[in-house]
């Protein structure tokens, strides 16, 4: 499913490249959207591309002004759509850590870590330390192929790229970024590994509650009239699903067949919930409703964190509320 456009940038990657300095050198450049948590006068910088990777980082930090820490995907801009302009290279080019997820979306990151500037850059890449937990993407039954999928014969194995949307893989994921911090910046490894410590507790008690939850439900099986990112946290309970669309599906519009076919699973499992994710017009979710015979089934939303921006944070959004609020709507689905 790569987009023309992301071919190309990994193309044109080496250009980028030679450019980036004049660029982030000159006024006229780009205006930076990116959300910072301190200054960027620290001693270390770390560039994170997306928020609950940010949000996990800025917890191990926690108040030391030694290590600032940059949002790269702010204002709202979805993981798989994103282009990093020359200014974004060249933030991450001098940063001394970028942590990015790693997935297909993220054939540009891979490229941006290899070719730093800052040759003590520390990278990290998710999907290679989540190695073990990553998932295929499945095309599930019911669901709507992209007409890639459809018309292309492809060998390469694509993997699901929504791996923050597990606990598990949260908590394995901050070891492992507190473990690189904590080297980077030695004078302070006590103070982090006490707030990383601190965290992967709090990120246990709530593991803890979804399998509550999922071990008192009367169903087990979620709805999503939607694109579905949340197989990771199905995968983690047990949970069975039946989707719309793929986790990273660009497809707007659903088929006669798959609303039919989420339609009768309305039917046959009772089901008094639909799901969507954040941003939805909610439309196709409607019309499933609508073609089945419980025509009071309501739509909720389920956070996937791919399009929080600067502001939330600074509202109090957090990795940890996002799962607590998506938590009490499948504590709902699943009483039914």
């Amino acid at each position: 499913m790569k987009s023309l456009v992301k071919k190309a940038l990994v193309t044109l990657f080496s250009f980028v490249m030679l450019t980036t300095s004049l660029v982030a050198c000159s006024k006229s450049g780009v205006k930076n959207t990116h959300y910072q948590s301190a200054n960027m006068d620290a001693k270390y910088q770390i560039v994170c591309t997306i928020f609950p990777i940010y949000d996990w980082v800025t917890n191990i930090v926690g108040d030391n002004d030694n290590v600032n820490v940059t949002l790269l995907l702010d204002q709202g801009a979805d993981l798989h759509s994103f282009q990093p302009t020359t200014a974004d290279i060249a933030l991450i080019a001098n940063a001394d850590m970028f942590i990015f997820v790693g997935g297909e979306s993220d054939e540009w990151a891979i490229d941006a870590a290899s070719n730093a500037k800052n040759k003590n850059q520390k990278a990290i890449n998710l999907m290679e330390v989540l190695k073990d937990n990553v998932i295929e993407e499945e095309l599930k039954e019911g669901m709507q192929a992209e007409e890639s999928e459809e018309s292309e014969e492809s060998e390469e194995i694509e993997y699901d790229e929504h791996v923050w949307l597990s606990l598990n893989n949260a908590i394995k994921s901050v070891k492992n970024i507190t473990s690189a911090i904590c080297e980077m910046d030695s004078e302070n490894s006590a103070i982090y590994t006490e707030n990383s410590n601190r965290y992967i507790t709090e990120l246990t008690e709530l593991d803890s509650q979804y399998k509550d939850v999922v071990n008192n439900a009367t169903i087990k099986t979620l709805i999503f009239g939607d694109r579905f990112p949340f197989v990771y946290m199905t995968n983690d309970y047990d949970l069975d699903y039946f989707a719309a669309f793929v986790g990273c599906s660009a497809e707007t519009e659903a088929s006669f067949e798959t609303i039919s076919f989420l339609a009768e699973k309305i039917n046959s499992l009772n089901a008094k919930y639909v799901i969507t994710i954040e941003n939805s017009d909610k439309k196709i979710a409607n019309t499933i409703i609508n073609s089945s015979n419980n025509k009071d089934a309501k739509v909720v939303t389920l956070n996937s964190m791919q399009s929080v921006k600067g502001s939330d944070i600074a509202k109090g959004t957090s990795y940890m509320s996002i799962m607590q609020d998506n938590l009490s709507i499948l504590k709902d689905v699943l009483a039914n």
